[in-house]
């Protein structure tokens, strides 16, 4: 079974594979004050509730945009599973070419989604990416990363508007019935998810003007269900997409026989995080 960890700013998403099939995933929330072995707790209690035990895992592949995670999941890993995880960077075969100007400061997840997206569909594309940021990524149909755009994502942009507000009250992240609404909750709903789905059809047609031609458009995040139903441009929305496109990464080192990706992989006896 092979282990995936979408670190987020946000949450932390988790996958596991039984060869390229998703059997079991789960969500824990990102939280830069707990230690190593709170999340090694955490992630041991997590798997147990979908009947998974730490033993049976063989590999543990990470993306991950919070550099002080990135460090502790290597200790979790090594503590939980006895082995370190393959972290997810432009130094891996990724199957893409990068037209970026500095492929390092492309996000991890970008990067796994871009993978991912390549391989399955095959034709030029933009991947919105709703999570805490959200963000846009085009590839071509040659598997080029011609660049994107990131925008403030949804949740962050509510908490914003209500914590540098006086008189304004949380609201649910849901769409209204009606742009023009007569009360301030609706009001407020119309402003962020129907103004949001704006920002993205109003992105995509700019980009789309840009390449010159139409782009297939892939949503994917833990806040797309809330957006897309307001998007026309969005041809499909791949939930998993990081996960998959992590378990991607893992078995394409494995295929290309790319074994400096992997760190010495000889299981020791657990010892725990601290």
């Amino acid at each position: 079974m092979l282990l995936a960890l979408d670190i987020g700013n946000s949450t932390i998403g988790w996958g596991v594979f039984v060869d390229s099939t998703l059997k079991a995933h789960g969500r824990l929330e990102t939280d830069r004050s707990k230690t190593a072995g709170q999340y090694e707790a955490l992630l041991r209690s997590s798997l147990a509730a979908q009947g998974i035990e730490p033993g049976r895992i063989t590999g543990v592949v990470v993306s991950s945009v919070v550099p002080l995670l990135t460090d502790m999941v290597k200790v979790v890993s090594q503590s939980l599973f006895g082995q370190p995880p393959l972290i997810a960077s432009t130094d891996l075969d990724t199957g893409l070419t990068f037209r970026y100007a500095n492929p390092k400061e492309l996000g991890s997840d970008r990067l796994v989604n871009a993978a991912m997206a390549h391989v399955r569909y095959q034709t030029d594309l933009i991947i919105v990416d709703f999570g805490t940021a959200t963000t846009f990524t085009v590839v071509t149909a040659a598997g080029e990363v011609l660049g994107g755009a990131i925008a403030p994502g949804l949740a962050i942009t509510a908490e914003a508007l209500v914590s540098r507000t006086a008189q304004l009250p949380t609201v649910d992240l849901v769409g209204p019935a009606l742009a023009i609404s007569r009360e301030t909750r609706g009001s407020m709903q119309s402003g962020l998810v129907l103004g949001h789905a704006s920002l993205v059809e109003g992105m995509v047609s700019r980009f789309q003007h840009e390449l010159g031609r139409p782009v297939r458009v892939i949503a994917t995040g833990g806040l797309a269900s809330v957006i897309v139903p307001h998007c026309r441009s969005i041809n499909e929305v791949a939930p998993f997409l990081t996960l998959e496109g992590l378990s991607y990464l893992f078995h394409r080192q494995s295929r290309t026989g790319n074994t400096t990706a992997f760190p010495s992989r000889t299981r020791q006896k657990n010892t725990r995080a601290g």
